[in-house]
């Protein structure tokens, strides 16, 4: 058990918080936040706001040096409140208002990426001057979490879309990409940047100097993913081989592999429903935390709190509300004790990236996934 899963746990021992809920090892954060640096030490390094927004993570990340990917006028709001400089958000939200944009850099937020003509026009508006990064759609092996074709532009785009900004008066700086979140093929980060050093060997006469490699370096849920070392391989031998001799400024957005395996979720079992297989519904689901088991792409890793019998079966793993598809794992084998009972409680490992964040309000009257941050081993802020 590593030293941070220990605090969580004895904090939850200690304390007996209300179920369910995430309590979140910053200093494991930290920790982790310098491992990246240290295998990346000429990068920027941008966290992702959205894997996990609490304050306690946001603060901790800006005493260390962090910079910050911020998606809405909310998370500038968040990151600011929290000790970030201004000039260290990276607005990385192609898709935002003319008057967000306006809000961002009357706030002093001077980085802004984006993949449209209409967007380019608002950002030439409402942030005269800013730097601009255009976000390029990669032709990558599919993550385990994949965005579809939702974001970015292909290559001839992207060339025409920073001409037309620098015409417009902003700073073509660079361009962006995104693998897609728990992409688990290294090669794709080949593929992307090999794709990007194309369009600035075409863009000559602009001063591109920026290549932002966005995140989706995975972590160990149920199956393994490739460590930060092996990451890190990958991204340097391609930049190498890719822009011979000079480099551009490198930037990242890192989000899950920072904030996911410090973080831990317990959960109660509310119900057993005998059968073959078992259903076991927990009190929470889809709606108030598990919104990666969506067609039961994020496989967590589940352990028993109470000590049990060495038999166990298989099971059905469901939420607690009356919507028929929260249901979390129904394909993905899981085992559980044969004696497992309502009332006994589960650990979620690795829970801390994209849980909070994207609970819902108050679906069936169920509360957000309560956040506990821990540091020093001690509580510094609920959420």
């Amino acid at each position: 058990m590593s030293e941070a899963l220990g605090r969580i746990r004895q904090f939850l021992t200690t304390h007996a918080p209300a179920m369910p809920c995430l309590v979140i090892d910053v200093d494991d954060v930290v920790a982790r936040f310098g491992e990246f640096r240290a295998h990346f030490p000429t990068a920027r390094a941008c966290y992702a706001v959205k894997a996990n927004p609490a304050p306690a993570i946001v603060r901790a990340l800006a005493e260390a040096g962090a910079e910050f990917d911020v998606a809405s006028p909310a998370e500038i709001d968040l990151c600011l409140r929290e000790g970030a400089a201004p000039r260290s958000l990276s607005y990385g939200n192609p898709i935002k208002k003319a008057t967000d944009i306006a809000y961002a850099y009357d706030r002093g937020v001077r980085e802004f990426v984006t993949d449209s003509a209409g967007d380019i026009d608002n950002l030439a508006a409402h942030a005269p001057g800013a730097q601009v990064t255009v976000r390029l759609s990669v032709d990558a092996p599919a993550s385990v979490t994949p965005f579809g074709r939702k974001f970015g532009c292909g290559p001839e785009l992207a060339v025409d879309l920073l001409q037309r900004a620098e015409r417009s008066g902003l700073d073509a700086a660079g361009l962006a990409f995104h693998v897609g979140s728990q992409q688990l093929d290294r090669s794709a980060w080949d593929i992307a940047i090999g794709t990007a050093a194309k369009v600035f060997a075409e863009l000559t006469t602009l001063d591109l100097r920026r290549l932002n490699l966005g995140g989706g370096f995975g972590v160990s849920y149920a199956g393994e993913a490739p460590d930060l070392e092996q990451y890190a391989s990958t991204v340097h031998h391609s930049l190498d081989a890719h822009f011979p001799g000079h480099t551009p400024e490198i930037v990242f957005e890192p989000g899950r592999i920072l904030t996911a395996e410090a973080g831990l979720i317990r959960t109660e079992v509310v119900l057993v429903k005998p059968g073959d297989p078992r259903w076991v519904y927990l009190d929470i689901g889809r709606y108030n935390g598990l919104a990666e088991t969506e067609n039961e792409y994020i496989a967590y890793r589940i352990e028993t709190v109470e000590r049990h019998p060495e038999t166990d079966g298989p099971v059905i793993l469901a939420g607690p509300t009356c919507d028929g598809d929260d249901v979390l794992y129904q394909h993905t084998p899981y085992r559980l004790p044969s004696d497992l009972k309502a009332g006994e409680r589960l650990d979620i490992l690795s829970a801390g990236a994209y849980t909070a964040s994207y609970s819902s309000v108050s679906f069936n009257g169920i509360a957000p996934l309560r956040t506990y941050c821990l540091v020093d081993g001690k509580l510094a802020d609920e959420l």
